[in-house]
């Protein structure tokens, strides 16, 4: 089925054609000011969201849903925004200067549905007076148990062992001393590039399954997080990609992280090492990566994100058949938990905005 935005969902949801079902917000300084009472703001879904969130959203807003969850273009999102006070992106819509700058004039709130806001322009946004906000600090544990997920399926040969099985239907020919054979995790070096809330929650749960803690960071974490670790900080990154048997790439992507691991470094990297990316496809140099593990000078990597994304690249696919890498489509938060968690975080942002308080997700322009 096609995008149902215009008219059909509007009428589904006021009774009115749309353009004329919702109210628009008073003026509005980048703290939020009180709305008027009587209207309710009109609020753009780019993406289908669960339905507990989207049930709460029409309760208190003049929600437009993308119920065939149709993936918008940018003309697409242009056109929702002539109207809208609200918009929701999600983490894979491109909202830029040029769409920013064709926003009707009732936009104030870019309220994004994901914790990273590098889909958006947030400068631009605050030339507009438009306030931007995020979902942070609730996809930490998730995202950290598939940051595992993959740390154990590359070495282990998870995906190849079970693709086995389905391939041919359950008939396999039996466990022999030297087939399917991976690399042992327990007691191995774990380098975490980024030790915020997720890279601690990564080496937490590392920790009990017996690998060692190292970290790279802008910053030393506490003592009391190195003590209950046991982790060891490393000022270099170059020496810590040299020694290490497994590195985690947690850090958020940034202008400043955009290829931090970058061909050169990815060739510090041990011929033995694997390398595990569930923060942003941004801060690798792709082909790099795949240009090693296709020489043989990098064991494999288990990754939920892209360079590119959501294209993949060819190159990575043929990888995949041969066993080298795990890919995932990034679902590393993709929990039912999760995402009603950010929905609820969503909708706190645009309450606070429109009763005149500060969202508590703010995104400033010089904190991207």
């Amino acid at each position: 089925m096609g995008f149902r935005f215009h008219g059909e969902m509007c009428r589904k949801l006021s009774g009115r054609p749309f353009g004329h079902c919702g109210g628009v917000l008073k003026a509005f300084s980048n703290d939020g000011v009180e709305m008027s009472n009587k209207k309710k703001p009109m609020v753009v879904l780019t993406r289908k969201l669960p339905d507990p969130v989207e049930t709460r959203m029409r309760e208190l807003f003049d929600a437009r849903l993308n119920i065939d969850d149709h993936r918008m273009s940018q003309p697409e999102i242009i056109a929702a925004l002539k109207e809208a006070d609200v918009l929701v992106p999600c983490i894979t819509d491109v909202i830029d200067a040029a769409v920013i700058e064709q926003a009707g004039p009732n936009l104030k709130l870019i309220a994004n549905f994901g914790n990273g806001v590098d889909n958006i322009d947030v400068a631009a946004a605050a030339r507009r007076g438009i306030t931007v906000t995020n979902t942070p600090n609730v996809l930490t544990e998730d995202t950290a148990d598939m940051t595992l997920a993959l740390l154990l399926s590359v070495p282990r040969r998870l995906v190849e062992g079970a693709n086995v099985i389905n391939e041919l239907h359950g008939q396999w020919p039996g466990r022999s001393p030297t087939w399917m054979l991976g690399r042992r995790i327990w007691g191995k070096r774990l380098g975490i590039v980024g030790m915020g809330r997720i890279g601690t929650a990564v080496a937490r749960r590392a920790k009990a399954f017996g690998l060692s803690i190292h970290y790279h960071n802008r910053k030393r974490v506490s003592p009391q997080v190195e003590e209950e670790l046991e982790a060891t900080y490393w000022d270099s990154l170059d020496q810590m990609l040299a020694r290490m048997d497994i590195i985690s790439v947690n850090c958020p992507s940034t202008p400043a992280t955009f290829h931090l691991l970058s061909a050169r470094h990815i060739a510090l990297m041990q011929p033995t090492a694997y390398l595990v990316n569930t923060a942003s496809g941004q801060i690798i140099d792709e082909n790099a990566l795949i240009d090693l593990i296709e020489e043989g000078r990098l064991a494999g990597a288990g990754l939920d994100v892209f360079e590119h994304e959501p294209a993949v690249n060819p190159r990575l696919l043929a990888l995949a058949e041969k066993g080298k890498v795990v890919l995932l489509p990034h679902m590393g938060s993709a929990t039912i938990e999760g995402r009603i968690d950010m929905g609820d975080k969503v909708i706190i942002n645009i309450r606070a905005f429109v009763d005149g308080h500060r969202p508590p997700d703010r995104v400033l322009p010089n904190r991207v």
